[in-house]
């Protein structure tokens, strides 16, 4: 195990793989100048920014890789265009340590790009193009990793991420039910109706979304004043689909929240100086994946969720080039006060 991983025996663990599906691409981010929400007809000038950004698969597989180590296995599942961005990509993530076998290019297809824009105040949104490789991740091309299943069967986790088309990501969940492992999912606002309609709900052990998100399962506004609100009617709404289900919210300067089927948790932020909050909410699904793999209960895992997404935002880019289980000790130690003695003997 590399030693800037977590500090979990390999024989201790609760999984012994992670399988995920999602967004594997490029992209630019764009700080916006003013705080005020961008109009639909406005125009407002702002500037590039010189940071590296990544697609939401990307993000959370690489930092689940350097929490875990090098004897953890992680299986990027998508594809990429046979353009310079993608034949780079695939070099960065293969050096991360990601298996790379079931991460393939497509010829007749662009690499996946997004466009993060950003507010001073560090809250922003991100715009991807439809038309990419990634769209080409169907049913059929996610029963390409059965071997995988057959292999860690019992034994894993999968993820399900936005990015790529709603069926390559249900046949993913079906597959995860079939093979006995931990399925853990998370949706766009637009994407909420769709999957409700797909039945993919029921087949989800973790949902793990943001306070728009949840509210847009509820078919409603998040409530600024009281996002607590919004959690408890988004976990109704799930249970009403999945009695078992269990839920982590994220709210940003909020915090987040966890349900693990009895027990709603809130988990104050982390306050960092930030440089961007962009990958931040991916981190910090990373950090709860890392923390569940230790065995830990959802609560314990949602603290360093948001310890791996409060880490993330003191970066420009979206993946911390120096995240790690040591960094992120060191980063826990200075709010020793707020973090579980059991978390940070993990780290």
């Amino acid at each position: 195990m590399s030693n800037t991983a977590l500090n979990i025996p390999h024989e201790n663990r609760k999984y012994k793989a992670l399988i995920g599906t999602g967004g594997i691409g490029s992209g630019s981010l764009f700080l916006i100048k003013g705080n005020h929400t961008l109009g639909r007809e406005e125009s407002r000038s702002g500037k590039y920014l010189d940071a590296r950004d990544y697609c939401k698969l990307h993000i959370i597989a690489h930092n689940v890789k350097v929490l875990l180590g090098s004897d953890f296995p992680v299986f990027p599942v998508g594809k990429i265009g046979y353009d310079d961005i993608g034949r780079s990509l695939y070099r960065e993530m293969e050096l991360a340590g990601l298996n790379m076998e079931y991460v393939g290019f497509s010829e007749k297809d662009r690499t996946l790009f997004g466009f993060c824009f950003l507010y001073p105040d560090g809250t922003g949104g991100n715009l991807t193009t439809e038309e990419s490789a990634c769209n080409r991740v169907d049913a059929s091309y996610i029963e390409k990793t059965i071997p995988f299943f057959s292999k860690y069967a019992g034994n894993f986790l999968s993820l399900s991420a936005p990015e790529v088309p709603l069926s390559g990501r249900r046949k993913l969940l079906e597959l995860t039910r079939e093979y006995g492992g931990y399925s853990v999912a998370s949706f766009t606002s637009g994407e909420m109706a769709e999957a409700e309609e797909m039945k993919m709900l029921k087949l989800i052990d973790l949902i793990a979304i943001n306070i728009d998100e949840a509210a847009a399962l509820c078919c409603m506004n998040a409530d600024p004043v009281r996002p607590e609100s919004t959690v408890q009617k988004a976990i109704s709404k799930m249970m009403e689909f999945n009695p078992t289900v269990s839920l982590s919210v994220t709210a940003g300067k909020q915090g987040s929240w966890s349900w693990d089927g009895h027990k709603l948790s809130h988990v104050p932020i982390f306050p960092v100086e930030e440089k961007s909050t962009a990958g931040a909410g991916d981190a910090h699904l990373a950090g709860v994946i890392a923390g569940l793999t230790a065995g830990f209960e959802l609560h314990q895992a949602q603290v360093l969720g948001n310890l791996a997404g409060a880490f993330s935002a003191t970066s420009q880019h979206t993946i911390h080039p120096e995240m790690s289980g040591r960094k992120l000790k060191e980063f826990a130690m200075k709010h020793s006060t707020s973090v579980d003695p059991g978390l940070l003997n993990l780290l």
